[in-house]
C-alpha cells in the first residue's frame, strides 16, 4: 500500500490499477536465517551406575539395583566347562573376568520404565558395549534373538573364555611355609596371669626392681 501522506501515488488513467511485483531475490545469502540444527539423539544416553560389582558373568549390582546385561545369557556360578577332558569352574572364572574388566568403573545403562528385581538393560563402559565385550571374549553366551550371535560364533571358533582351555596357574609362585623356630626367643613367656601367647621379638632384658615409694 502506498501511503498518500508520505509518498504521492502515481498518476493513473481511468481503469488502471496498481499491481504488486514479487520481491526480488536477496543479493547475498549471508542475510538469510540458517535452518535449525537438527537435534542429534545420543543412542547411548542412560543412567550411570557407580562402583558396579559383578555377581555373575553378565549380572552386576550397583546403587541398590541388580542389572543383567541385555542380549546375553550369563554363565551361572556353579557351571563347569570341559576342555579336552579337563573340567574347570568356568562360571566363577567368567565372573572374575567381568569384575576385572569393570574394576569399579561406572556403567551407563538404558533402563526400561518398569522396575523389576533383576532389570535387563543395555549397558556400556565408556564407549564400549558391555554385552559385545562379554560375548566376544567368551565370558557370556549370546541370546538366540540378540545382536551378538555372530560374536559368539567367532568366540567359539577362537576358543575364547568358557569355550577354551582353563586358565594356566602353573606360573603362579607358591609361597613356602614359614619355618618353625625352636629357639628360646620364640618360646612363650610365663607371666603371673599364665602363658603370654605372643612370642618375644628379641632377648628379654632384666631391669632392677623399682625402689619403694617414700
Amino acid at each position: 500500500m502506498v501511503a498518500p501522506a508520505i509518498v504521492a501515488p502515481p498518476e493513473l488513467t481511468a481503469g488502471e490499477e496498481l499491481l504488486r511485483e514479487p520481491p526480488r531475490e536477496p543479493l547475498s545469502k549471508l542475510s538469510l536465517a540458517l535452518p535449525p540444527v537438527p537435534e542429534v539423539k545420543n543412542e547411548w544416553a542412560g543412567t550411570p551406575f557407580f562402583r558396579p560389582l559383578a555377581i555373575q558373568s553378565a549380572v552386576f549390582e550397583s546403587m541398590g539395583r541388580t542389572i543383567a546385561i541385555s542380549g546375553v545369557a550369563s554363565v551361572p556360578l556353579d557351571e563347569s566347562c570341559v576342555y579336552e577332558g579337563v573340567s574347570w569352574p568356568c562360571g566363577v572364572r567368567a565372573r572374575s573376568a567381568f569384575r576385572m574388566w569393570l574394576r569399579g568403573r561406572a556403567l551407563v545403562c538404558q533402563l526400561p520404565d518398569e522396575e523389576k528385581p533383576v532389570t535387563s538393560a543395555r549397558c556400556r563402559l565408556a564407549k564400549q558395549d558391555a554385552g559385545a565385550w562379554l560375548v566376544a571374549n567368551g565370558w557370556a553366551r549370546a541370546a538366540p534373538d540378540g545382536p551378538y550371535v555372530v560374536a559368539e560364533e567367532k568366540a567359539r571358533n577362537a576358543g575364547m573364555g568358557i569355550f577354551g582351555a582353563p586358565p594356566d596357574t602353573s606360573s603362579v609362585a607358591k609361597v613356602p611355609d614359614a619355618p618353625v623356630s625352636t629357639s628360646a626367643e620364640s618360646q612363650p613367656i610365663m607371666t603371673e596371669e599364665g602363658v603370654d601367647p605372643q612370642p618375644t621379638l628379641g632377648p628379654q632384658l632384666a631391669f632392677p626392681p623399682a625402689p619403694p615409694a617414700p
